[in-house]
């Protein structure tokens, strides 16, 4: 018997498959789905050991949510579904190896910076509000890290972070503004140069040379790009920028604040897995914050909410204050002003902000743009339709005129 070829035996005799073609075909096919569904597994077991990684880097700041619950009565009410207020604390605590090349450490640490994040329900917008370390206010009692409590007294604001850390802040805060705290941040010094570091660094311009032996900053002047130990320097200098006061030094905090949006939208950064990697792997290993932001889910929801707000919507400014009447080295709030701007974020209403002017006459950087304050419903003639009520405006920034241009 011979094959179609004329081979005796067939296919079998000649050392070739007697196996059809189809059944090979069959077994090519399950191997390859076989390894298809091994990269899938492969790749879902990366996906699923990132995020355990990046959950995991979060510290949950569970002392200060305890703290919270006990004086829940005592807090103001969230008045607008949807709005939400963030404090982000930004700490000079010295402890730790990064922390410590700052000064020694003495068993405490103050808020360096805080920063009332307003964000509204409709997320078109964002309002970032500086709060003065120098503002005097009222401070109630709060626990202390070894279990004592601290009398309530009148002093100044960052006294608030070292007497009973984020609680003690968040109730002051509240106190002062009658704004409901959702949630919060703390970063020291050390996880702030991690996440700049991680975006490749912040782009600001110098108008003349910096050289502050206090920030350890040396910088000449003209256009920078600003990474870890130098974008620290920055924004903490005081003595060798501008008149050494800390008003500018806020202001500052707010343009670089304003350059670091501009870069992670303009580069794409939240949209790029590649990019948005690192930056959240130095923020959440970075960030202490309150159990419902406390979580890789938690931190997106947020970010979500904010990634697409146009950079002219995202404004900066200061609470509207003045030299304090006993010491004008410290200060206290500009009034009506601060209980308009105040009102306006209760409400998740609208304010607006605009530079100082350039002017002899221009109103020191603490007061409100506008030498007559925000403006005031105007009175309307009996059976007339009432006049809509201007927005009120402040000095302050927006993102956008962050860019060097």
């Amino acid at each position: 018997m011979t094959d179609s070829a004329g081979i005796p035996g067939g296919a079998g005799a000649a050392g070739g498959s007697s196996k059809p073609p189809r059944y090979r075909g069959r077994k090519v096919l399950r191997r390859l789905a076989l390894a298809m569904v091994l990269l899938v597994l492969v790749g879902a077991g990366a996906a699923w050991w990132v995020y355990q990684k990046l959950d995991g880097n979060i510290t949950e700041d569970t002392s200060a949510a305890a703290e919270l619950r006990r004086f829940e009565r005592e807090r103001p009410t969230h008045l607008v579904d949807g709005s939400q207020n963030i404090l982000l604390i930004g700490s000079d605590s010295r402890s730790g190896a990064e922390n410590g090349k700052y000064g020694r450490d003495r068993g405490g640490e103050r808020s360096d910076t805080t920063i009332l994040l307003h964000l509204p329900a409709d997320r078109k917008s964002a309002t970032a509000v500086s709060i003065p370390r120098d503002l005097m206010a009222d401070i109630p009692s709060c626990l202390q890290p070894d279990g004592s409590r601290t009398a309530a007294r009148f002093a100044q604001f960052n006294w608030a972070f070292q007497w009973g850390g984020a609680a003690c802040t968040i109730r002051t805060v509240e106190k002062l503004t009658g704004i409901r705290i959702d949630h919060h941040m703390v970063v020291d010094f050390g996880g702030f140069k991690k996440m700049v570091d991680a975006i490749g660094g912040v782009e600001i311009c110098l108008k003349q040379p910096v050289n502050d032996t206090e920030a350890k900053l040396r910088l000449p002047a003209g256009r920078q790009n600003l990474q870890g130990e130098k974008a620290l320097g920055f924004v903490r200098a005081r003595y060798s920028l501008g008149n050494g006061s800390d008003t500018e030094r806020m202001a500052r905090q707010q343009q670089f604040l304003g350059s670091l949006v501009n870069k992670v939208q303009s580069n794409g950064v939240l949209l790029n897995p590649g990019r948005l990697y690192p930056l959240l792997d130095a923020a959440t290993s970075s960030v202490t914050t309150d159990p419902q932001l406390a979580s890789l889910r938690g931190l997106y929801e947020l970010v979500r909410g904010v990634r697409d707000i146009p950079t002219e919507q995202i404004r900066f400014l200061t609470v509207p204050r003045r030299p304090y009447v006993a010491n004008p080295n410290r200060d206290q709030l500009l009034e009506p002003d601060a209980a308009l701007l105040f009102q306006q974020l209760r409400g998740d209403m609208p304010v607006t902000v605009t530079p100082p002017k350039p002017s002899p006459s221009a109103p020191a950087p603490s007061d409100p743009a506008d030498p007559a304050g925000p403006a005031a419903p105007r009175e309307t003639p009996t059976g007339t339709a009432p006049t809509p009520t201007p927005v009120p405006t402040f000095t302050g920034t927006t993102a956008d005129s962050a860019d060097c241009r």
